[in-house]
């Protein structure tokens, strides 16, 4: 098998040797136990593989409790205050989601809540936990399904989207009320850079070596393995990976099927979400309805062109970028093209990074209904396209978690 490329100054290794298969292009190969600063990457198609850690468990650790009591503070005091014609209003982690159930976008809320308070600290409480178990002599067997959910869940935690949406919605509010910040805004800010830090800090190889219980097959038994989509091993052809009991699966299930009825739902959907009102602005009874792109359009005007251009990012470039690239990749592969297929797979890891993103403009809107409620003075109330905007975020993630770039290497014969 070949030996996966090494970039960085050798150390005593800190784990085992494992063979790999790289899940962007296919190619198996030795992926050696990079020590503190190394990283291994694929020959083919560069994807990084393992990047080695000092102590990638114990400062990891450290961090979760950090970040669980950072969280804790966040939920529990106002994130800031806002005052006009004597009225005050105070909002808090759950006041945009109320807001937003309170008007009827109960499926919105649920959104900003998952994506805010309960993703952030299932990920948070869970690693913290497998953390934990694995330093037992015995780590108990609820681990292994535990952690495989946690990696997973990552990308739905958006702690560092929700603060750009806040910060957008405070230029907004600025020229509207009077604002005192609170303390839950500097904890999700110390929040943010808790959780950067320790996803830096862990490497995901050293739990799952932790978790095993069943020894490396000899790699020269694996030719006809099966690589684990969950844990990234190679396991003997059977229905279950050794190592973390999940589902095996030469590639991922109708990964084509899927990824267009999901990418063709997201761009149906997409329509609505432009040309309906995300939020409607009301002063002294008189009712302003915005677009996604005329909320663009208003920071503009207003001069704030790089939040404007934020918005315009997230909002409508984002989106677009994710979907042509989805329907581009799904129509190279099934007709086998070979041309471009490391520049193919770049576009993929690029896509499943920024869809994220464009929870900005739902998160700024949850804040905006929960502060701008003056009664017949000012109001703000999200509007139906809201609801198909956050339909189209969801559906264009799913969509690029069902693909498997590994089919475009398949079909063009690699």
């Amino acid at each position: 098998m070949p030996r996966s490329a090494l970039a960085g100054a050798p150390a005593p290794p800190i784990t085992a040797p494992r063979l790999r298969e790289c899940a962007d292009c296919g190619q198996r190969q030795m992926v050696p136990a990079p020590p503190p600063g190394v990283v291994a990457s694929c020959l083919r198609c560069a994807r990084v593989l393992r990047r080695g850690r000092a102590d990638p468990l114990g400062r990891t650790l450290v961090l979760g409790l950090t970040g669980l009591v950072l969280l804790l503070i966040a939920c529990l005091s106002n994130m800031m205050d806002v005052s006009t014609a004597g009225i005050d209003r105070g909002a808090t982690l759950l006041s945009g989601p109320e807001g937003l159930g309170r008007d009827g976008l109960w499926e919105l809320s649920l959104l900003v809540v998952f994506t805010t308070i309960g993703a952030p600290l299932l990920h948070l409480a869970g690693t913290t936990w497998v953390l934990l178990g694995i330093r037992l002599h015995r780590p108990p067997a609820h681990l292994r399904p535990l952690f495989a959910l946690l990696r997973r869940l990552r990308q739905w935690s958006m702690i560092e989207v929700y603060l750009v949406g806040l910060f957008v919605a405070y230029t907004k509010l600025r020229s509207l009320v009077q604002i005192t910040i609170g303390p839950a805004l500097w904890a999700l800010l110390a929040l943010m850079l808790v959780v950067i830090a320790a996803d830096a800090l862990l490497d995901p190889e050293a739990v799952w070596q932790r978790l095993e219980q069943h020894p490396q097959p000899d790699p020269a038994t694996l030719a006809d393995g099966i690589a684990c989509h969950t844990c990234g091993a190679i396991s003997p052809a059977g229905p279950r990976c050794e190592r973390c009991n999940a589902a095996l699966h030469r590639r991922k299930p109708d990964s084509i099927a899927r990824t267009w009825a999901l990418a063709t739902a997201a761009l149906v959907l997409y329509l609505p979400a432009n040309l309906y009102p995300v939020l409607t602005y009301t002063q002294l009874g008189s009712g302003s309805p915005s677009t996604i792109l005329g909320g663009a359009r208003e920071l503009l005007d207003a001069g704030q062109w790089p939040l404007a251009l934020i918005v315009f990012l997230a909002s409508v470039a984002v989106p677009v970028l994710k979907l042509a690239a989805l329907f581009t990749m799904l129509v190279t592969t099934q007709l086998g093209l070979a041309a471009r297929l490391h520049d193919r797979t770049v576009l993929y890891r690029v896509i499943e990074v920024i869809g994220r993103w464009s929870m900005i403009d739902i998160f700024m809107e949850s804040i905006l209904v929960a502060l701008v409620q003056f009664g017949g003075l000012v109001t703000i109330t999200p509007g139906v396209g809201a609801l198909a905007f956050g339909a189209v975020v969801v559906l264009t993630m799913l969509a690029a978690e069902a693909f498997d770039p590994r089919l475009m290497w398949d079909r063009a014969g690699q």
